[in-house]
Order: C-alpha cells, then sequence, then structure tokens
C-alpha cells in the first residue's frame, strides 16, 4: 500500500509522468510534442521505465534535460506500480498521466488544464468517447463501455471513459489515498478512489487515434476483469 500527502509548496508547475514500457519507436516523438506545447505553466516530465528491453531504455539514458527526471526500474511490475513511483518523484502542484505511445496528443493539454486553472473542477478526465466510438474497435469499445457504466452504477456519477490515459488532477487530491493495483487495472483503481472521496470528474473531449497490437498495444482482455475488481473493491471499501 501507499498512502500520498500533500504539502502546498505555492509552485505552480505541472508534472507530466509516463509509464514507459518498450515503446523505443515513439518515445522520443511523445517527449518533443510535450516540449512544444505551451501550457502557461513550468513543466516537468518524469519517466519511470518498467524496464524495457527493446532499446527504450538506452534512449532514456541518453537525456540530457533538467525538465526530464528518468527512473529506472529494477525489474517489469506493471504501469500502475510504474504510475505511483512517477507521482512520489513529482514536485508540480498539478499533475497529468502521459501514456508513452502516441494515441493521444500532448497538444490536447491546455483544453484539459484549463478547468483546473479555473478552479471549475481540481480532476479532468480527457474522454476519447464523449462524441462517439471514432476508430476504436468494437472489443475496445464496449469492454470500456462496460468498464464506465460499472462506474457509473456504483458511484452514481454520469462518466464516458474512465480508462483514458489523459487523468489530470491538482496534486492534492492524492493526499490520504492508498494503491495497491500493479497494472492497468490502476485506471480503475485511481478513479474508484477519487470517487469514493466525493471528488467531482470533469471530462474534457480529447481526439484518439488508437493503435493495434502489431503496432505496440500492450492491454489485455484479463485487464478488464481486474479493473472491475478495483472499482468494486473500491466502492465498498
Amino acid at each position: 500500500m501507499y498512502r500520498f500527502t500533500w504539502k502546498d509548496d505555492n509552485v505552480r508547475k505541472v508534472s507530466i509522468v509516463m509509464a514507459v514500457y518498450n515503446e523505443r519507436e515513439s518515445i522520443e516523438k511523445v517527449l518533443e510534442k510535450i516540449q512544444k506545447v505551451d501550457v502557461g505553466l513550468e513543466k516537468e516530465i518524469v519517466i519511470v521505465d518498467g524496464r524495457s528491453t527493446d532499446g527504450t531504455r538506452e534512449i532514456l539514458k541518453n537525456i540530457r534535460d533538467d525538465r526530464i527526471k528518468v527512473i529506472f526500474e529494477d525489474e517489469k511490475r506493471g504501469k500502475g506500480a510504474a504510475l505511483r513511483t512517477g507521482f512520489k518523484s513529482a514536485t508540480g502542484d498539478i499533475i497529468l498521466i502521459q501514456d508513452a505511445d502516441l494515441e493521444i496528443d500532448p497538444f490536447e493539454y491546455p483544453g484539459l488544464l484549463e478547468p483546473i486553472l479555473k478552479n471549475e473542477s481540481d480532476i479532468v478526465y480527457g474522454s476519447r468517447f464523449s462524441r462517439g466510438r471514432g476508430r476504436t474497435s468494437a472489443v475496445t469499445y464496449f469492454g470500456n463501455r462496460l468498464m464506465t457504466i460499472a462506474a457509473n452504477i456504483l458511484f452514481n456519477v454520469r462518466l464516458t471513459d474512465i480508462e483514458t490515459c489523459y487523468k489530470v488532477f491538482k496534486a492534492e487530491c492524492l493526499g490520504g489515498l492508498e494503491f495497491s493495483c500493479n497494472g492497468f487495472d490502476f485506471d480503475a483503481e485511481l478513479t474508484a478512489a477519487f470517487l469514493r472521496n466525493k471528488r467531482k470528474i470533469l471530462e474534457i473531449p480529447i481526439s484518439y487515434n488508437p493503435r493495434n497490437k502489431k503496432d505496440g498495444k500492450k492491454l489485455h482482455w484479463t485487464a478488464g476483469l481486474s479493473s472491475m475488481r478495483a472499482l468494486i473493491r473500491g466502492r465498498f471499501r
């Protein structure tokens, strides 16, 4: 279990946290896009590499930029474990979760951050499906819909995409939360923790360019089962 505490040091910075595993073909392109986005805040990039074996690790070792922190794990533990490590190293007062692929575009940042900066919400999710299925495969879409409907019923909310990568929130929202999920089920666990604490989640539509297994997509159908367990456990904890 991990418990987070928050100390307000008045730093107006956004920490972009990335869990990375075997993303040699996309990692440099993603970092380039992030660096080009002007969000009106200081940016910090926290990368946690889960023991990549395809050359990603070597690319990250060659980074020479004070704005980028790279943490190398000794073993592959999963997305959730890597994100938790990244959260602990983040120093921004806003945290933004970014995937290391090119399915979603960092140029969405300003729209995602705006409601938080205007104090309209402490948490913003970038919804891939608020405007429909788009180019997402039927299996992936309906699996996500099932998970989101379950969250809506369990917590009496109306969300459209709880599995989105783009979760943006004030770092103080992590205060007192405990997590145990190490894999992709962490998305569901984090959402359940926010909702259990009566946090409002505001959704903003985002563009989505899904990739397939051939392109490197790692999500497996079994993640749906563990995610459902995380939702139920989070509701009745």
